[in-house]
């Protein structure tokens, strides 16, 4: 068999080299197309109400100072309510995208602690990524308008409080205890359907054991001034709680720590500290006083005394006050429910047997035991309510006003200050005061009369003193004494008159000493001068028998 021809054979086709170029050129392109996606982290979108700041391609998100992040695209939902911010992460980022992760807007900020952001005022503003620690990923966010208190990992405790008291308390406000700052709110709400307004603690370690079952929290204001019964007090908090105020907490006196809070407790944020303690005597006796004084100046939340130690509290003023009140008492009196606290004065760690202090205090009311208002402040008129025991008062049957038994009472002080004084006008009344009057009125008429003489004497007097001749007196009377002076220095030892009445003398002495013989004579026989002298015998000397 003969080979084919040349001709007859086909010529074979290779493949040009010159394919080669767009061939490798698609193999890179597909290179970097899968290594660009591979680079890629996952897309986020972010839920803000102000999108201030942000900017499409250029506004970052960092975590650290690091960047992890940046937004892609900014538009508003479909609701016209919301900025929809979406955002790519890198892939190292992916890991951080957890259930609980917060992002929030860097930019500058003046607030309690200072200001913050100042860097962001040449670079611009950023987001803020804080990773959380769940396990349950995510890919939408809503942001946060504050930066957050703490991580929701950090080292601490988070309790919930409760409010009814309207206190003003917002996130980032200071939580401290006996002056020092140990934690934050981290988050404030009202609730419309319970109204009270609901917050989130965070307490940092290791102040987060401070937080026990018998812990009470309460509104810090700035300045706190009162003017009750109990004088003026004023306390003024720090700095801060000046500003925006705060919350404190405490265990209240003679009561003991109790243990460890759990995480997620609920408590129950009064309005002051002295709320807060009395929020702590949770047993306690309730009476209702009728009282029949006035109770102006009595305001709910007034201590209850005995001796001047506080032992209760009013807790209304008045109390069901058109309720129908025992026929055995005034029927208009003013009830008013107050509250006996054994745990103030007694073992608080024990149980308080309500039923045997009832019948401690029936057995008191028989002994005499009263209560009685009384003013704890003449300034503002504040009332207090006082216990003490009574002699005299009438004997006290156990009565019952809406279910509750009835403390007895006995006129308050400012009732027997207003009786005493009534007694004291009605005794005025009594007096005669006519008698009085006119024995006034004669001696005010004898008064006037001897007035008139004195001033008539006075007249006297001023004539007498206004005579040329009175004036004249005193020379007179120099003159006589010029003359008697003169007078008797006739008589000086050197003069002769002195002499003359000097032999005078003696010759007078002289004849009365020749007269002693003579009135002698007569002295012993009267009848000498007429009859004469009987002879005397000269006596004789005898010796004593």
């Amino acid at each position: 068999m003969s080979e084919p021809s040349r001709a007859e054979r086909k010529p074979q086709r290779s493949l040009s080299p010159i394919w080669i170029v767009p061939l490798v050129a698609i193999l890179i392109g597909i290179w970097m197309i899968y290594d660009n996606f591979s680079k890629l982290g996952p897309s986020i979108t972010l839920i803000t109400d102000n999108a201030e700041g942000i900017e499409a391609g250029k506004t970052l998100i960092k975590t650290r100072n690091v960047e992890v992040g940046r937004v892609e695209k900014v538009n508003l939902s479909d609701n016209l309510q919301h900025a929809v911010i979406t955002a790519r992460m890198s892939p190292q980022a992916e890991d951080m995208l957890n259930a609980d992760t917060r992002f929030w807007v860097v930019k500058p900020r003046i607030g309690r602690e200072g200001i913050s952001g100042l860097n962001t005022v040449l670079s611009g503003a950023y987001i803020q990524l804080l990773p959380g620690s769940s396990e349950e990923g995510n890919r939408r966010f809503e942001m946060l308008d504050q930066p957050p208190v703490a991580p929701p990992d950090a080292a601490g405790i988070r309790i919930n409080l409760i409010s009814q008291a309207g206190n003003a308390i917002s996130a980032g406000d200071p939580v401290s205890y006996q002056g020092f700052t140990v934690g934050r709110v981290e988050h404030s709400e009202f609730d419309t359907e319970q109204r009270e307004m609901k917050l989130r603690l965070y307490i940092q370690a290791p102040y987060d054991s401070l937080i026990t079952t018998n812990t009470r929290f309460w509104s810090s204001a700035g300045v706190d001034m009162r003017l009750d019964s109990r004088g003026i007090r004023v306390k003024v908090g720090s700095l801060e709680s000046l500003v925006g105020g705060g919350i404190t907490f405490g265990v209240p006196d003679n009561t003991p720590m109790g243990s460890k809070a759990n995480a997620n407790a609920t408590y129950t944020l009064f309005a002051d500290e002295e709320s807060a303690n009395e929020g702590s005597f949770e047993q306690y006796l309730e009476y209702v006083l009728l009282v029949d004084d006035t109770v102006r100046g009595l305001q709910p939340g007034a201590p209850v005394e005995y001796r001047g130690v506080r032992i209760g509290t009013v807790v209304r003023v008045p109390w069901n006050f058109t309720a129908p009140q025992p026929n055995s008492l005034n029927r208009f009196a003013i009830p008013v429910l107050i509250r006996i606290e054994p745990q103030r004065f007694d073992n608080s760690t024990q149980t308080i047997d309500v039923d045997e202090w009832y019948a401690r205090m029936e057995r008191m009311f028989g002994h005499g035991l009263r209560a009685s208002l009384k003013a704890g402040n003449l300034l503002t008129g504040a009332l207090f309510v006082d216990l003490n025991f009574h002699k005299d008062v009438p004997p006290f049957t156990a009565l019952s006003f809406v279910d509750t038994q009835v403390f007895p009472t006995t006129t308050g002080s400012f009732a027997q200050i207003e009786q005493k004084v009534s007694n004291l006008l009605d005794k005025f009344n009594n007096l005669k005061i006519e008698p009085v009057v006119d024995n006034l009125n004669k001696t005010l008429a004898a008064t006037q009369q001897t007035m008139e003489k004195v001033n008539h004497i006075a007249a006297s007097v001023d004539k007498l003193l206004a005579d040329p001749a009175t004036g004249e007196l005193p020379a007179s009377v120099n003159q006589t004494l010029r003359q008697l002076n003169d007078a008797l220095e006739g008589f000086s030892p050197d003069s002769e008159g002195y002499n003359e009445l000097t032999k005078s003398l003696a010759r007078f002495e002289k004849l009365m000493a020749d007269m002693q013989p003579v009135l002698r004579t007569l002295n012993d026989q009267p009848n000498a001068l007429i009859f004469d002298r009987e002879p005397t015998q000269d006596p004789q000397p005898k010796a004593a028998r």
